[in-house]
């Protein structure tokens, strides 16, 4: 594990700037990029869920990205958020994408139409096929309403650019199986989860969390690489209040972005609806498990 998987070990679903009228703010994103890569992570996905894909245009997600890529490119693994429920539509995000000069997709499962496992199959195999770049599949069945079947991923697997798997499904065993049985790569999408991944044969993590304290979380990915178990269970077990407060309270962009707002990186911790931004309660509770705010 000590060599760094081709897309990365430290990575962020980053959050989608937004001014305070909604509209989205390409500078705060190179600003936050850049943090977070200045601060030990390797990689970066744009426009995931935590970056609001379900209410930006494509237009918008296209300009986020380039800028981004324009950003941090040169130092760090760009991947694009390109999932849907529509093939056709993700293959075109996908290519869109490529244009646009991302390293690799991310596709989540096909949510709320629940397609057979042929269907999910095909899907990523489409995208997969679509362009030359690597594809990361998402597994999170919680919000998704399907998980991908073991056999799923023994027949994707086989495809070239199929490289690896965000998991949000926090099935340890079938982890180690079809991590057995494949050459996919693993990554925790869970952020309460990536010290067990990575015990379990992980090779990074996607997370929420990891945007507000980079730091802590670089710190805990080189101790378990290094097999510092030790070192990173207590960095695990530091980080407990503040993911319970972005990730245990609300839907974590809403709590990522007051985070990052709070600590002087965003103007606004402005979201779309049908998210709202955080309470006075609940910013109470992030104030608590921050860590120091950024100079």
């Amino acid at each position: 594990m000590a060599a760094t998987p081709a897309l990365g070990r430290v990575l962020s679903a980053m959050v989608t700037p937004m001014r305070a009228d909604g509209s989205v703010d390409l500078e705060a994103a190179q600003r936050v990029a850049t943090h977070l890569v200045d601060n030990g992570h390797d990689g970066l996905v744009v426009s995931g869920t935590t970056g609001e894909s379900p209410t930006t245009t494509a237009v918008e997600r296209d300009a986020l990205l380039r800028a981004v890529v324009q950003a941090v490119g040169d130092r760090a693994v760009i991947i694009a958020g390109v999932g849907s429920n529509d093939t056709s539509h993700s293959v075109e995000a996908a290519r869109q994408a490529e244009a646009a000069g991302a390293d690799a997709v991310l596709v989540v499962t096909p949510y709320y139409n629940k397609p057979p496992q042929a269907g999910v199959a095909a899907h990523f195999l489409a995208v997969a096929d679509a362009t030359g770049l690597p594809v990361m599949v998402y597994d999170i069945p919680g919000r998704s309403g399907i998980a991908i079947a073991k056999e799923t991923y023994l027949r994707i697997a086989e495809h070239e650019r199929v490289v690896a798997v965000k998991d949000a499904r926090g099935d340890l065993w079938l982890a180690t199986e079809v991590m057995m049985s494949t050459g996919l790569q693993w990554y925790s999408g869970d952020d309460g989860m990536n010290l067990a991944h990575f015990a379990n044969g992980a090779a990074g993590f996607v997370g929420v969390t990891s945007q507000v304290d980079p730091a802590a979380y670089r710190d805990l990915a080189d101790a378990a690489v290094a097999g510092r178990w030790e070192d990173a269970l207590a960095t695990h077990r530091r980080l407990v209040p503040l993911v319970n407060a972005v990730m245990n309270v609300t839907q974590g962009a809403i709590m990522a972005k007051a985070a990052l707002a709070l600590q002087g990186l965003l103007e606004s911790p402005a979201v779309r609806l049908p998210l709202v931004e955080a309470d006075a309660e609940q910013l109470a509770l992030l104030r608590e498990s921050l860590p120091l705010p950024i100079d």
